[in-house]
């Protein structure tokens, strides 16, 4: 092992400076400008930047002296320089209140004493005492830097334990009181700023991170946002669960009141914050989010007189995200993976594999009943089987105890089956969401509006005008919600309302159609404009002197071309309704409505051109709109607009990172991005597209994360508690699954990209609750854990669900034969795949490398024979308005072979007349 270190007090670098445009959200708001200077500068000149450098098997790091704090932790994998530590930012965060890891939080209190104290390294700096301990790279007594009065000696250590780096905390009690401590946080600081750097830069130098709050199983895992290795992994060492993750958000006055702490970095659209992690939290759990369930039971732990604990984190390096369990299992950690993941609804079975060097004692759960846990079985290669499957609805905790005392929790979120989920939601929508009111001022009516479940009522007005406005994201997301949940389950009564709205609110409030230099999509219905309205139609308790309240000119604004996806993805669903059932539409033909959907695409590239420079979220639709017009021999308007299309695309193709956005990073464009790069051949773009979801997209042993694709500002824009807090599975999360999805069913063996996509598909039906309503997302810090109480932008979040729906059956080599998003069975050599999915209109046999898909119809069940490769897919009874089946049949795998069927073709699909009984086809495989 080669260790080193030297003193450095200078050193010069580069710093690459970007502007950022923040002149107020949506409509040309945040953008990233492409203007970028460098600077030589000197970044560590200051005498309390002076730092010590060191080498060890896996890193180059440096602390400060001063506080021997992390200043840079560069892994030696990654030959390009990059740092995991905001090393670039370090003279600007010298000062107090800036954190930096190898920092420690503190709430403590004399056992029997009611108030807790609160203690930390950060509020206020000073030097640390340095001690000399053999083995270590650096050893510090930081007592005194944690603030007068601590009843309590703290030793830190900086090591290189079997060839890992080890930071550790003695904390020994030297008095004669034991010592309660209900707040013990480990600051977790990386470099997730994106601040003032350019999207290429940002990239290349910053991270994201997510928690496994897992207890003794816990890690956290730090990703690059280009996707490429090395991943870092922050593993606990004994006696440090990682119990909860905390925020760092604030200081704790004298006088014991609460303040907001301002970070020398502002926490914005470009920096989410840094996190505390929780080895006890009940400090703050009893009195700071008093009353709110958190992922695991908070705990404190005692400290007698005399007596001492030691905790800690080792930094484990991964070659790459998808190596993330090998590598934990290598390090000796217990590692969980559910299949098909952590949502189960109630008629969907679920397994839970886990790998342990330790045996499993016991298994609970919490709420007790809300899930049915099988007994273990043995699989292979040191793994064991739970069958899991979900009774009671809601957050489940499932808690496995080892033989050493060790504990691993796995978080759980059990539904109704999907269908119901969402037949639910579509009657609320069209019930509680439905809106009549012909005296209406901005004539609304009718229509879907957004929904207040706090309130349990419409939102007729808001300062963000856009959310009672019927357009943006926030305003369009509860209408989009409700068709999109029409493409895949069509409720007559649901469709014929949809048609009311889309006939006169949509076509003649929010779509401008009256002449061609009309034709387009307005920002908002709703405006502020006192003057010209009738005296008290605006509430006066709302604040109306904000931008937000955008005034009858900015509202009817027809270029912000993010508006037009959801426009075009309604009048899409109406030609597909129209299109391939019998009397679902009745408002317009079918051709009516494929024109408009081809006529909104066009208008969103003419008149909201400078936003199409970037990806749309649902911009994924648009391919959809194009290979229908093909299909239906449109060939003028194809041409039109995949001409369009091709001019972004060939942009995109000579970027390095194409996912710019209004917003300075976001991970709205991806979709886009990916699906016409692969439109157009571009595979290069589509992998590198591919690589960077996978770097917010984390595959983690919790049903809030799992396929949680970033997010953290849109709470601000279409929420009702309003702040910068990471959202779990917000719209993101669905819309980055169907490109994972589509790049799985080119590479089947990549089970990374299943996971990930499975997670952030079902992650969509989490936010709708057990009447209907669906939530923007998640809450995910400690004070408030619950969905939010708006519908606000949710409907992009079904979008994404409703077009990637699907069953896929696996053959995985080490759990074998599995169903995501639906149950399977093996009986004399076939393994039969029951869809449980919320469409069952798709099945994809990964094996066969086959994918299934219905324009109209349903499966029941699709049998797989692996020996020979015969497919047996057997559809529904037809309905009312669905007498005929479409079924498209397509190879998406080199090696898979081209399957037929003995059935007449239209438009590329096999047609199949359906009957009072189920309708059973038979596929095979073509001979090379």
């Amino acid at each position: 092992m080669t260790l080193r270190s030297s003193s450095v007090s200078r050193r010069s670098s580069l710093l690459v400076l970007a502007t950022v445009l923040l002149t107020g959200a949506m409509g040309g708001s945040f953008a990233l400008t492409a203007a970028a200077e460098t600077a030589a500068i000197s970044p560590w000149s200051s005498p309390d930047a002076e730092v010590q450098v060191f080498e060890t098997p896996d890193f180059m790091l440096s602390l400060q002296q001063t506080s021997q704090t992390l200043v840079s932790l560069a892994p030696k994998a990654a030959k390009d320089g990059f740092d995991f530590a905001p090393s670039g930012r370090f003279t600007q965060r010298l000062g107090d209140g800036a954190y930096r890891i190898g920092d420690l939080d503190l709430r403590l209190r004399s056992v029997g004493a009611a108030d807790w104290q609160d203690y930390s390294t950060a509020f206020k700096r000073s030097k640390v005492t340095p001690l000399k301990v053999k083995g270590t790279l650096a050893a510090a007594d930081i007592t005194h830097s944690l603030g007068a009065g601590l009843p309590l000696k703290v030793t830190r250590t900086w090591s290189v334990i079997e060839g890992k780096l080890v930071l550790r905390y003695t904390l020994r009690n030297p008095g004669k009181t034991a010592i309660e401590i209900g707040g013990l946080g480990l600051p977790m600081v990386f470099d997730n700023i994106i601040t003032g750097r350019h999207l290429d830069d940002a990239h290349e130098t910053a991270s994201f991170y997510d928690p496994y709050v897992g207890k003794d199983a816990g890690y956290l895992q730090v990703n690059r946002l280009n996707g490429a290795g090395p991943s870092l992994l922050v593993l606990p060492e004994k006696n440090t669960p990682f119990e909860l993750y905390k925020p760092i958000l604030n200081e704790r006055n004298a006088d014991k009141s609460l303040k907001i702490y301002n970070d020398p970095e502002q926490r914005n659209m470009t920096f989410e914050g840094f996190y505390d992690w929780m080895v006890a939290s009940k400090g703050f759990a009893d009195t700071d989010w008093k009353g709110i369930q958190q992922w695991n039971a908070p705990s404190s732990l005692v400290l007698k007189a005399g007596e001492s604990r030691t905790i800690g984190v080792r930094f484990v390096l991964s070659p790459s995200v998808r190596e993330i369990e090998t590598t934990l299992i290598q390090n000796g950690r217990p590692v969980a993976v559910g299949l098909p993941g952590y949502v189960v609804p109630t008629d969907m079975n679920a397994e839970l594999f886990v790998h342990s060097a330790q045996a499993v004692k016991s298994v609970s759960i919490y709420p007790e009943g809300a899930l049915e846990v099988g007994a273990s079985q043995k699989v292979k290669d040191g793994w064991v089987k739970y069958a899991v499957n979900g009774k009671a609805e809601g957050r489940a905790r499932m808690t496995l105890t080892y033989a050493d005392g060790s504990v691993q929790t796995v978080h759980y979120l059990v539904t109704k089956p999907e269908r119901e989920v969402v037949a639910d939601m579509g009657h609320f929508l069209t019930t509680k969401q439905w809106y009549e009111n012909p005296s209406d001022p901005f004539k609304r009516s009718p229509s879907i509006m957004g929904y207040d479940r706090d309130k349990n009522e419409i939102i007729t007005q808001d300062n963000r005008v856009w959310i009672s406005g019927l357009s943006d994201e926030g305003g369009a997301g509860s209408w989009l919600a409700t068709i999109m949940k029409q493409l895949d389950n069509p409720k007559p009564d649901e469709v014929a309302k949809f048609e009311r709205f889309a006939d006169t609110t949509l076509w003649g409030q929010i779509q401008t159609p009256d002449g061609a230099d009309k034709y387009g999509v307005r920002k908002s219905v709703m405006f502020y404009d006192p003057k010209t309205m009738p005296e008290g139609t605006y509430d006066p308790k709302l604040k109306w002197d904000v931008w937000s309240a955008w005034d009858r000119e900015g509202a009817a604004d027809l270029g912000r071309s993010y508006n037009y996806p959801h426009v075009a993805a309604a009048w899409w669903t109406l030609y597909r309704l129209g299109r391939y059932h019998d009397g679902l539409t009745k408002a317009e033909t079918w051709q009516t409505y494929l024109t408009r959907a081809a006529e909104t695409t066009k208008a969103m590239m003419t008149k909201a051109p400078y936003y199409t420079q970037f990806g749309q979220m649902e911009g994924d639709v648009f391919v959809y709109i194009l290979e229908d017009l093909k299909r239906e021999g449109y060939s003028a308007e194809a041409t039109e607009i995949e001409t369009m299309m091709k001019a972004r695309a060939d942009i995109w193709k000579t970027l390095k990172y194409p996912f710019g956005s209004e917003m300075p990073w976001d991970s709205t464009g991806q979709a886009e991005v990916y699906m016409w790069s692969r439109y157009f051949g571009d595979d290069k773009a589509a992998d590198t597209t591919r690589e960077v979801i996978l770097a917010y997209d984390p595959t983690i042993p919790h049903w809030g994360y799992n396929g949680s694709a970033r997010r953290f500002w849109d709470f601000l824009y279409a929420g009702k508690q309003s702040r910068i807090e990471r959202q779990l599975h917000h719209y993101g999360s669905s819309l980055n699954a169907v490109p994972l999805f589509d790049a799985y069913r080119a590479n089947p063996k990549d089970y990374q990209l299943l996971r990930a996509a499975y997670g952030g598909l079902m992650g969509s039906l989490t936010n709708i609750d057990s009447e209907g309503f669906a939530s923007a997302a998640f809450h995910s810090f400690p004070d408030a854990m619950h969905w939010d109480g708006m519908s606000g932008d949710y409907g992009m979040s079904f979008f994404g669900h409703a077009v990637a729906a699907s069953s896929y059956l696996v053959d995985h080599p080490t759990f074998g034969w599995a169903g995501f998003g639906g149950n399977v069975t093996e009986a004399n050599g076939v393994v039969t795949l029951m869809p449980k999915d919320s469409a069952r209109t798709r099945v994809f046999i990964a094996p066969a490398g086959l994918w299934l898909t219905l324009d109209a119809g349903k499966f029941t069940q699709v049998a797989y024979d692996p020996a020979t490769g015969k497919v047996t897919a057997t559809l529904a009874p037809s309905d009312a308005y669905t007498p005929t089946a479409y079924l498209n049949v397509k190879t998406t795998t080199a090696e898979g072979k081209a399957y037929v069927l003995n059935a007449p073709q239209e438009r590329g699909a096999y047609t199949v007349k359906l009957g009072a009984n189920d309708t059973t086809l038979e596929l095979t495989p073509k001979a090379n």
